[in-house]
């Protein structure tokens, strides 16, 4: 246990020791910061009712972070390590397979939970600046930010597996922005598909990120969302763990 959480640690540390975690923060940062000017704009020039959350991801900038961001933390994981050198260093420690993809995972996604984490401050901001503001309901904004925080590990998972497949760290961003845009584009599909009876159409919005974002932002918690969610980022895991432990035994 302890060997695992040094490899935890190591493994947020690093995104904090570097140029290019700073880089990350800024540049979501900027980004979150243009979205937050869209909707004090929107709070200006029409009325809007409560929750002031479903604000938060209804800009396509609140995406284009979401999309962007994960591969780039994702990136280094595993394919840094190979590119390095040091991966087979890294599986030489006294811990399993799972317990390194985890420790990779956590370090990773605690990273990206804190490049949303000044996004709390939003409502704060557009209380004060916003011509009509609504009340804010403490429970929309905890169920926006479990949104966030359960896409994220679905997209973070994928950019692990993605990472684990290569030793170029831009060849594992592609492909897992490749895939995310992918998803992303289908939860599009099924919001702008017009409402059928037929199972394309339920599956579609099923599996809605878009769909399933608007329902936590409203203040909607639905357990199907969080099993979809943890299911998939459990199979993306196990896959790493799959992908990784073969390259163990090679």
């Amino acid at each position: 246990m302890g060997t695992f959480i040094t490899l935890t640690r190591r493994e947020l540390a690093g995104h904090f020791l570097s140029f290019r975690g700073y880089v990350i923060l800024a540049g979501v940062q900027f980004l979150l910061g243009l979205s937050l000017l869209l909707i004090v704009d929107a709070l200006n020039n029409q009325p809007f009712d409560l929750p002031i959350t479903e604000k938060f991801p209804s800009t396509g900038l609140f995406w284009l972070v979401l999309l962007l961001v994960t591969p780039v933390i994702t990136m280094r994981t595993f394919a840094r390590e190979k590119s390095t050198g040091t991966f087979e260093t890294l599986m030489t420690t006294p811990v399993s397979d799972l317990q390194v993809v985890l420790a990779k995972f956590i370090g990773a996604f605690g990273f990206y939970l804190l490049t949303f984490l000044p996004m709390a401050a939003f409502p704060f901001i557009l209380k004060h600046y916003a011509a009509v503001f609504p009340e804010v309901d403490a429970g929309p904004i905890a169920s926006t930010f479990l949104g966030i925080a359960l896409i994220g590990s679905f997209f973070m998972a994928l950019g692990c597996f993605a990472s684990s497949l290569t030793r170029s760290q831009i060849v594992a961003a592609m492909a897992s922005f490749t895939l995310g845009t992918g998803i992303f584009m289908v939860g599009l599909l099924g919001k702008i598909s017009p409402p059928t009876d037929t199972p394309l159409y339920a599956a579609l919005q099923y599996i809605s990120v878009l769909e399933h974002m608007k329902d936590f932002s409203s203040g909607f918690i639905d357990s199907r969302h969080i099993v979809f969610y943890l299911s998939l980022t459990a199979v993306f895991l196990f896959l790493t763990c799959q992908a990784i432990g073969s390259r163990r035994w090679k």
